[in-house]
C-alpha cells in the first residue's frame, strides 16, 4: 500500500468557534486569525492504494456545492472542487476511487461528493464508481440531525447516497469491503457514530477527523465549540492517542493548513503533543 495527502478546499472559521473555551491570546499563537477573527483550515483527504484490492479516498473535503452566498459564509476559499486537481497531481481521477470512507457526514468532511454549485442545476454524486462507507450512528444522525447540528449536514446528500445502491453501513471495527487492512474506532464527543481509520496496522497511519482536526488539538483540553460533548470527547482522545503510540501509528489531520502528518508523543510534563511532522504525504509506503 502507498499514501497520498489530498487537498480539498480551504475554509476559514471563526476561531473562537474552533478553540472552545481555549482563551484567544492563547490560541491565536497556534493559528492566527485573520481581521475577521478567522483561522485558514485544510479540508484534506487520504488516497491510499492496494487496500484489499481498492483504491480508497479518505473523506472528501468540503467541496464547492455551496451556492455563493454560503460559501462566503462559510469561508470557503476556491470556486470550484479542488480536491480533483489534488487528486490528479497523486496520478489519480474520480473514477479510479473505488472506495470513499467518511468519517462522518458533516459537510466539510463530505461535501465534495458532490458536483459544483451551477445556478439552477441540480447537485450530483461526483465519483461514479465508489462505494461510500459510513457508520450506522452517524448515517442515523444525519438522517434525523439535532437542530443543534442540523446545519453541518447536507440534506440531499443522504437520498443521493442512498439512491446510489453502493453505500455500505457499519458498526464494527472492519468493513466486508476493506477486510482486515483498515480498523475502525468510534468516537461519539463530536458527533454520534465519528469514524476514525486505522490504515496498515502497527506503524501505519491513523485519520484522525474531528477527534483531533489539528495539532493544537492533540492537547487534550483542547477542544471545538462543534463538538457535542467536549469532556467525552477528551476522555475518547486521551484513549485513542495511547493505543496510537502504543502502536507507533502516525496521525493524519484533515484540518491542520501546514501538516498533514505527525507522530503522538509526550512532553517532558506529560502533555501530549507531536513531532516528526510533515507538510503532506506523497506515494508513502505502507
Amino acid at each position: 500500500m502507498h499514501a497520498w495527502s489530498v487537498e480539498g478546499n480551504h475554509q476559514c472559521l471563526d476561531g473562537g468557534a474552533m478553540f472552545g473555551n481555549v482563551p484567544r491570546e492563547l490560541w491565536k499563537k497556534w493559528l492566527p486569525p485573520d481581521e475577521h477573527n478567522r483561522v485558514r483550515l485544510s479540508c484534506r483527504g487520504l488516497v491510499v492504494d492496494s487496500i484489499n484490492g481498492h483504491t480508497v479516498l479518505f473523506e472528501t473535503g468540503i467541496g464547492a456545492f455551496f451556492e455563493p452566498k454560503l460559501r462566503s459564509r462559510f469561508g470557503i476559499e476556491e470556486q470550484h472542487n479542488i480536491l480533483l486537481d489534488s487528486l490528479s497531481s497523486a496520478g489519480f481521477t474520480a473514477a479510479d476511487i473505488d472506495v470513499i470512507v467518511l468519517s462522518h457526514l458533516h459537510f466539510d468532511h463530505a461535501g465534495g461528493l458532490l458536483t459544483d454549485w451551477q445556478d439552477g442545476q441540480e447537485l450530483q454524486l461526483r465519483f461514479p464508481n465508489a462505494r461510500y462507507i459510513v457508520s450506522t450512528a452517524n448515517w442515523e444522525r444525519a438522517c434525523r440531525p439535532h437542530p443543534r447540528d442540523r446545519a453541518s449536514f447536507i440534506p440531499q446528500l443522504q437520498t443521493l447516497l442512498d439512491d446510489s445502491g453502493r453505500l455500505e453501513l457499519i458498526d464494527d471495527d472492519h468493513s466486508e469491503t476493506l477486510g482486515k487492512e483498515v480498523q475502525f474506532r468510534f468516537s461519539n464527543g463530536h458527533t454520534p457514530g465519528l469514524m476514525l481509520s486505522i490504515i496498515g496496522g502497527d506503524n501505519g497511519l491513523a485519520f484522525c477527523s474531528d477527534l483531533i482536526p489539528a495539532r493544537p488539538w492533540v492537547h487534550l483540553p483542547v477542544t471545538m465549540g462543534f463538538d457535542r460533548f467536549p469532556e467525552k470527547l477528551i476522555e475518547e482522545k486521551e484513549a485513542f492517542l495511547d493505543e496510537m503510540m502504543q502502536r507507533k501509528i502516525h496521525l493524519v489531520f484533515t484540518h491542520d493548513p501546514q501538516c498533514a502528518m505527525a507522530t503522538p508523543t509526550r512532553n517532558n510534563k506529560g502533555h501530549y503533543t507531536v513531532t516528526n511532522e510533515h507538510p503532506k504525504i506523497t506515494n508513502l509506503k505502507l
